[in-house]
């Protein structure tokens, strides 16, 4: 059971990340840039709430994950 939480947490933070990208700006980032600065929605499911490490439901960045590593995979789709 546990491990269907992760990868449904796992599938929401992809969905979130490529919708928060679309946002983010027109031009992608240039290889070896940083990220840029873009705040995502926060899952409505407290569970999902607490695998991200938010106190809060509130709207969120990358940076208030709590976690060693974010791994972030983007989708380039026409």
């Amino acid at each position: 059971m546990c491990t269907r939480r992760r990868w449904r947490g796992m599938a929401l933070l992809a969905v979130l990340l490529a919708a928060g990208a679309a946002w983010a700006g027109d031009q992608p980032p240039a290889v070896g840039a940083t990220l840029p600065d873009f705040t995502l929605a926060a899952p409505k499911d407290p569970e999902d709430q607490k695998y991200f490490g938010l106190a809060e439901p509130i709207n969120f960045k990358i940076g208030d994950i709590q976690a060693v590593v974010v791994i972030i995979e983007i989708f380039n789709m026409y």
